[in-house]
């Protein structure tokens, strides 16, 4: 293991454990310092304190180095790895393999961490065939949301980019209060992917909601209802009570347009929770179990939702992130 690739997988193992943002930049930084230095050079300033003096290398990062430049996976590594143990079914484990793709990722363009770049870099290492880059939509201006004019700059940019996985343009897009999207009409056209969230008045009642929600269904360029209940269980930012909306009408609409029920992964979210989740499958919806990844370390928080679909008996050929990239782009246009 090179010292640099020890360092970026333990910043992607903190992400992925969704730690504070100062320890994951620690180790990114440290990474970006000895980029391109051969080993032999990183001895030598081991030996003589340069190293250590090398700003954006920390002590722990001295550490890291250290253990690796002697052939050793570094034990700060080790112990990491022990912490993040995979996937505990083996039904989970067998649908993680069969899921080429994920629909729903955030790069620094709107509230992610990272560039598109790093995103797919990521994604190739984990294995994933495709992901489509859904950055926020302009109402949703505390993420950064990208007007017309920046998401057409960003889709010149992924036509331009030689990504190690298939990069499909697309958006998470706000649904409006009168169940509207959040973009132009015309901007929409020219996405793979689109996936419809709300963000706002998540407590309104419960004809509101169900409003909303099948507003965003009945739009032909929604593909995927994003976290659904908008629900948090746990983490940084608190709890937060899932909206409630018929679900019986809005399951029924889904179903009936094919459109894809969400299974987010997000530990915080886990969402639908898992009576949503058994109601959209007696339906008939499709689903599609995404990351709604803001990090590199995120993407490889798909297992939980394979976990969660796995434990609700979804057949494979039901969750759309299975299905090659080809089928998959055939949905998304089918209705437009």
């Amino acid at each position: 293991m090179s010292p640099h690739d020890a360092l970026a997988e333990i910043a992607f193992i903190l992400e992925r454990q969704r730690a504070e943002p100062f320890r994951i930049q620690a180790f990114r930084r440290a990474a970006a310092a000895i980029d391109g230095v051969d080993d032999d050079e990183l001895r030598r300033r081991a030996a003589d304190g340069r190293l250590a003096r090398t700003k954006g290398i920390g002590g722990r990062s001295v550490e890291v180095i250290t253990q690796a430049l002697i052939g050793d996976v570094p034990d700060y590594l080790v112990r990491l790895r022990e912490e993040s143990a995979g996937l505990t079914t083996e039904a989970g484990r067998a649908l993680l393999a069969r899921l080429r793709g994920d629909l729903h990722t955030h790069s620094e363009w709107s509230d992610g961490t990272t560039p598109i770049e790093a995103m797919a870099g990521a994604a190739a290492a984990l294995g994933r065939e495709y992901i489509a880059v859904t950055d926020h939509s302009p109402n949703l201006k505390v993420a950064n949301g990208l007007t017309a004019e920046r998401l057409a700059e960003q889709l010149d940019l992924l036509a331009a980019l030689d990504a190690p996985v298939r990069l499909l343009p697309g958006i998470e897009i706000d649904v409006l209060e009168d169940g509207s999207l959040d973009q132009d009409p015309a901007m929409l056209d020219r996405l793979d992917v689109v996936v419809a969230s709300l963000h706002s008045k998540l407590r309104a009642d419960r004809r509101e909601i169900t409003a909303r929600l099948l507003g965003a269904i009945a739009d032909p360029h929604t593909n995927v209802v994003g976290h659904i209940t908008g629900r948090l269980v746990e983490g940084r930012r608190g709890t937060r009570p899932q909206s409630e909306f018929d679900s019986a009408r809005v399951f029924a609409a889904a179903a009936e347009a094919g459109v894809a029920i969400e299974i987010n992964s997000r530990p915080e979210r886990q969402d639908p929770p898992d009576e949503l989740i058994a109601e959209a499958l007696a339906a008939g919806c499709l689903f599609s179990i995404d990351t709604d990844a803001h990090a590199p370390g995120h993407l490889d928080l798909l297992g939980l939702g394979a976990e969660r679909a796995a434990a609700a008996a979804i057949p494979p050929e039901r969750i759309v992130t299975t299905w090659p990239v080809e089928e998959l782009l055939a949905w998304t246009h089918a209705r437009r």
